[in-house]
């Protein structure tokens, strides 16, 4: 005699991302990190949760030692905190192994950085197409590489190395480079440190304005109250956590950190 089949469990509900949840390209939660020097420990991060919105320009700001590029580093998968969790676009990345978080920091995150980092042998249509190449999409990237060489200012700089490129004109290439892949998520470190005003505020604008049309998603390390006031909200960082944060046109304060 034929049994009757046991009943099958109902389908597992999902519950919808709300709108709000949609956006977050990034979350970070109770995120800590400690180093130690000689026998002192030093808490860079401490309990540090933030959720970061597709098309938000944030300015993360604080003194030396205030945890700011730890914090950077942490979101960008170059460290993994010591207790706390960073999620990219629902991506959890705690349980994550080397190569997994490699492929998640080359399809999802583009870097900027203060000293450029352009690798001097090769000319800025090769260095912008690097992280393309390495990660299989040369074709594509190559595709999308006129358009943003012309947004960018640079289509008559491609063929030139970095010690033929003025300093405004190497960080533009260095955010080329960042933005081949189209990443989720670009983490800028300082980078106008090594620009002098006028062209550090170019290299501003164009974030802004990138921010503003293509809803690029910046999040920027400065020490400079100047530059954070192209961004649309700061936070300001002491001992490793957020002691401050608001809206630039009204909360940020005309003094240096």
């Amino acid at each position: 005699m034929l049994k009757d089949p046991p009943p099958q469990a109902p389908p597992q509900q999902v519950t919808p991302l709300s709108q709000a949840e949609a956006n977050i390209v990034v979350q970070a939660r109770n995120l800590s990190k400690t180093y130690s020097l000689g026998e002192e420990r030093v808490h860079a991060l401490q309990d540090l949760s933030l959720n970061i919105k597709q098309g938000e320009f944030i300015a993360v700001m604080g003194p030396s030692g205030s945890g700011k590029s730890t914090l950077l580093h942490v979101l960008g998968l170059l460290e993994m905190p010591d207790d706390g969790e960073v999620t990219i676009q629902n991506h959890p990345t705690s349980s994550l192994d080397d190569d997994a978080l490699t492929a998640l920091r080359r399809d999802k995150l583009g870097f900027v950085f203060q000293n450029f980092e352009l690798i001097p042998n090769l000319s800025a249509k090769e260095n912008i197409l690097l992280p393309a190449e390495v990660a299989g999409k040369r074709k594509q990237a190559e595709a999308r590489l006129e358009s943003l060489a012309a947004e960018l200012g640079i289509s008559d700089r491609l063929h030139h190395r970095p010690k033929q490129l003025s300093g405004g004109q190497q960080q533009r290439v260095a955010i080329a480079r960042a933005l081949i892949n189209d990443p989720a998520l670009i983490l800028a470190d300082e980078p106008t440190g090594n620009l002098d005003s006028d062209t550090g505020r170019d290299v501003l604008r164009l974030l802004q304005d990138g921010v503003k049309r293509h809803s690029w998603t910046v999040v920027m390390v400065t020490h400079d109250p100047n530059a954070a006031r192209f961004a649309e909200r700061f936070m300001m960082l002491q001992d490793g956590q957020i002691v401050e944060e608001g809206h630039t046109d009204k909360d940020l304060l005309a003094t240096s950190v």
